[in-house]
């Protein structure tokens, strides 16, 4: 991929999919999203990778040899799904999805728009 500037937003979107994911802790890519009263509809997948690196409180409170396992697998409210996307009118961005839970009454986590690439 050619050299990319990177605007940062890392605002909160809602994601659209044809067919919902069977695991909603484990999504896949979504075929659009809503950002700024603007939907975009998700043209290509370009890549995707997934980030279990336990932040904060949560980086302290599991013994080691059961950490080395949550690092690839995961934990309960551990993880990021990201997602770098191509809309219909060729602008690239990167989504990710936290596991994090946003209350006690929310527990499902966020989505979220991290950036939009430019082509350099």
């Amino acid at each position: 991929m050619p050299d990319q500037a990177y605007h940062f937003i890392d605002e909160s979107i809602e994601v659209f999919f044809d067919e919902s994911p069977v695991l909603e802790k484990s999504p896949p890519c979504p075929q659009g999203f809503r950002w700024q009263g603007n939907i975009f509809r998700v043209e290509k997948l370009l890549e995707e990778w997934r980030d279990y690196q336990r932040r904060g409180k949560m980086a302290r409170n599991m013994r080691p040899k059961h950490s080395q396992r949550a690092s690839l697998k995961g934990s309960w409210g551990v993880g990021r799904f990201y997602f770098r996307v191509q809309d219909n009118g060729g602008r690239i961005f990167e989504l990710y999805y936290d596991r994090s839970p946003n209350s006690v009454d929310d527990r499902k986590g966020g989505w979220y728009l991290l950036a939009e690439l430019y082509s350099d």
